[in-house]
């Protein structure tokens, strides 16, 4: 699950994840007093996420489709596709606990190589994240975990970088795009599998002007690609100098914001199928947290970096290589 909790005691865990440019691992935070405007924030999150739970639940059994609520249910538990996501949101939310991020490329990674087109992969990865990433944001909120100054530096950009990329994919042919975004991937996976053999020399803090482009940058390839706003944004903020925990805080309440936007858009345009793979993701990425914290407990940040960059780079080259076969 995202992180909510950040423990920034100098233990052996957490030297390793510095050395390796990863997030803390999440406990206990002594935080400061909240902001007005992010106890604003965190109401409207809520209120957000229960507006669409009400929604959901009023489209499944009042909504106009012939078929029962009931019946969608249980047509959706006989469904491959399903079961297929409810694997995949499973897989990919062990990886984001773990590490605290590579949800999304994950999951894009796996909806690809099933056949899915790039839009739908992308557009099922966002909407299965407004959940998780509107409780990481009210909690990182809570715990005083955010920078108000970086958080507006990211929100807007990253916004406009994501509707850039929704705008890509659903106006140019998936069968085309799709080699560009496994290539993507798989250079994320590489990317991740590199983390585990380097060290994160922190520089000069980034001046504020840079944020900006970072996070444009950020939003179009977690579009694109299905993630990446993640290892984009964050690593790069903490390798350039900015504190972990409330870049780590800002960071995840931006994404939210990024997301549901992303998710809206993807809403109107693709058909109601969609649902079946985001009914998949979510359930799936419910049972994960024990899984994640298993995998925390029995294997150093190291192992685990390159067991996912291996997975991700391995089946994003299996997917690539299908057009050149």
């Amino acid at each position: 699950m995202k992180i909510r909790r950040l423990d920034l005691d100098e233990t052996l865990v957490n030297e390793e994840h510095a050395q390796l440019g990863l997030p803390p691992i999440e406990y206990e935070v002594t935080h400061a007093s909240e902001h007005p405007l992010l106890r604003i924030i965190g109401y409207a999150i809520i209120a957000v996420l229960l507006a669409l739970v009400l929604f959901l639940i009023h489209r499944l059994f009042f909504g106009s489709h012939e078929q029962s609520g009931l019946t969608l249910i249980n047509e959706a538990l006989q469904s491959p596709v399903f079961w297929t996501a409810l694997f995949v949101g499973l897989l990919a939310q062990t990886i984001d606990g773990a590490l605290g991020m590579a949800y999304g490329i994950t999951s894009s990674s796996f909806l690809l190589a099933t056949g899915a087109p790039p839009a739908v992969a992308s557009g099922a990865t966002h909407l299965a994240e407004v959940f998780t990433t509107g409780l990481s944001g009210f909690s990182h909120i809570k715990l005083g975990n955010v920078n108000k100054k970086l958080f507006l530096s990211l929100v807007i950009p990253g916004i406009i970088g994501a509707l850039l990329g929704t705008y890509v994919l659903t106006n140019i042919d998936g069968k085309i795009l799709k080699p560009f975004i496994n290539a993507y991937l798989l250079l994320m996976g590489l990317y991740v599998l590199s983390k585990a053999f380097r060290h994160i020399h922190l520089k000069q803090d980034i001046r504020a002007r840079k944020v900006a482009p970072l996070a444009v940058l950020g939003g179009f390839v977690d579009t694109t690609g299905g993630g990446g706003w993640g290892p984009v944004v964050t690593t790069s903020l903490i390798g350039a100098g900015h504190n972990p925990r409330t870049t780590i805080g800002s960071v995840n309440l931006a994404e939210f914001f990024l997301t549901i936007v992303v998710a809206a858009a993807f809403f109107t345009l693709l058909d109601s199928t969609v649902w079946v793979v985001v009914a998949g993701l979510v359930i799936g990425g419910m049972f994960a947290a024990p899984l994640a914290a298993l995998a925390t407990r029995h294997f150093k940040p190291k192992t685990l970096l390159i067991l996912v960059g291996c997975l991700i780079t391995s089946v994003s080259f299996f997917n690539l290589s299908q057009f050149f076969l």
